[in-house]
């Protein structure tokens, strides 16, 4: 009888239903090749200079398309997941017993590489939390359109049952800190992209790389993809599955202060940032130069507004609207600002907070299932809940 972690890492039992094959068809249902219109559509970004875009074609086939490039990521990154688990459960080179092919083959992926955190190496182990894709193009498929896909890094995060779960949660502590580039994890990964990027330039190839990531990979994800645009000028299509938030947010949120109270609070700490940045000028100004090489770049985030890990990212952006609106001026400058950014400035040690963003697309998840208080905390920070269709 499987047991229930063999239930969630099977494709056929917990993938996405609604994109699986019916009426004796084979192939998943993949929303990306040159026949369908959908993918040429805008989105609505939320930018530091700009209200968004605009929907340029009917919407129905917007959310189709988006909702295609989410269960697929999603999935991807459930691949590995699976890949760890795989490994941990020795289900590894026996087709017949390894679970997390199908997450990605199911899309025409095929497992390029895969990569492991050797920190604790000393013990044996080397922990997989990453893995590169290919896109292996099926007999007789049409041609896909230019932005799908050729390649996806993915990054996966927490995994709370692993028999040595000490070594993500030792992570997680580094994100609180902002000392995720220092860990051997962010190291590999930026080391991974960079040269498939530089493989992909010395082959004069043209194709598209996406980067997505859950929990702690989706941290991973956004740090390599920040800095590919800061020093490379690239922006890659990024999928970032309830990131973590670390900031005062959360605090605030648990003592359930009023709407209004909570904007002027926002609102009195956004006037000091500003007045700050004028005080500390050098610090401002690389900020805002910053923002401006990163604004080109949008990356997508996914989350619960129940989700109390990355629910920030919900109040960042809804008070960076609130702010420009009230307080346009200073607006601008605090939003590049961070206390503790300003701390480590004062001392000497200039860091920029992840959560500090020019540009993005927000996708808030509100569905609550009925489940117990456990098993909806453990739901809305899921992986899960971004392949389904109603997400």
């Amino acid at each position: 009888m499987a047991s229930s972690t063999d239930l969630t890492d099977r494709f056929d039992e917990s993938g996405p239903t609604h994109m699986m094959p019916t009426g004796g068809t084979s192939a998943t249902k993949i929303d990306w090749y040159v026949s369908s219109p959908t993918l040429l559509l805008d989105h609505m970004v939320v930018q530091q200079h700009s209200g968004g875009s605009k929907l340029t074609m009917d919407d129905s086939w917007y959310r189709e398309s988006e909702e295609h490039r989410r269960c697929i990521a999603a999935c991807i990154v459930k691949g590995t997941y699976a890949l760890e688990s795989d490994r941990t459960m020795c289900r590894q080179g026996l087709q017949a017993k390894s679970l997390a092919p199908a997450w990605w083959e199911s899309f025409h992926f095929r497992l390029k590489d895969v990569l492991t955190d050797d920190s604790f190496k000393h013990r044996g182990d080397k922990f997989i939390f990453g893995a590169i894709y290919e896109y292996a193009a099926p007999a007789g498929a049409p041609p896909r359109h230019p932005s799908a896909p050729q390649y996806i890094v993915a990054f996966r995060g927490t995994m709370m049952r692993h028999p040595k779960a000490i070594q993500d949660v030792y992570l997680d502590g580094k994100i609180v800190l902002n000392r995720l580039k220092g860990s051997n994890r962010s190291q590999q990964a930026h080391a991974a992209v960079h040269e498939l990027l530089a493989t992909i330039a010395k082959q004069r190839e043209s194709c598209v790389v996406w980067l997505a990531g859950h929990s702690i990979g989706a941290s991973l994800a956004l740090d390599v993809g920040r800095t590919t645009m800061d020093q490379q000028g690239l922006g890659l299509p990024t999928f970032l599955f309830n990131p973590p938030h670390v900031a005062s947010t959360q605090a605030i949120n648990l003592l359930q202060p009023s709407e209004v109270a909570k904007n002027d609070l926002y609102a009195t700490s956004n006037l000091v940032k500003a007045g700050l940045g004028v005080i500390l000028g050098p610090h401002r100004k690389r900020m805002a130069k910053l923002f401006e090489r990163l604004s080109p770049w949008a990356p997508k985030l996914y989350v619960h507004e129940k989700d109390f890990i990355c629910q920030g990212f919900i109040d960042y952006f809804q008070q960076r609207e609130r702010m420009e609106e009230r307080f346009r001026g200073a607006a601008k400058s605090a939003m590049t600002l961070s206390y503790r950014d300003i701390f480590h400035h004062l001392v000497g040690h200039d860091k920029e907070r992840p959560h500090l963003l020019p540009s993005a697309t927000l996708w808030k998840n509100s569905r609550i299932d009925d489940a117990s208080w456990l098993t909806k905390r453990s739901n809305v920070h899921g992986l899960q809940q971004w392949w389904k269709s109603d997400a």
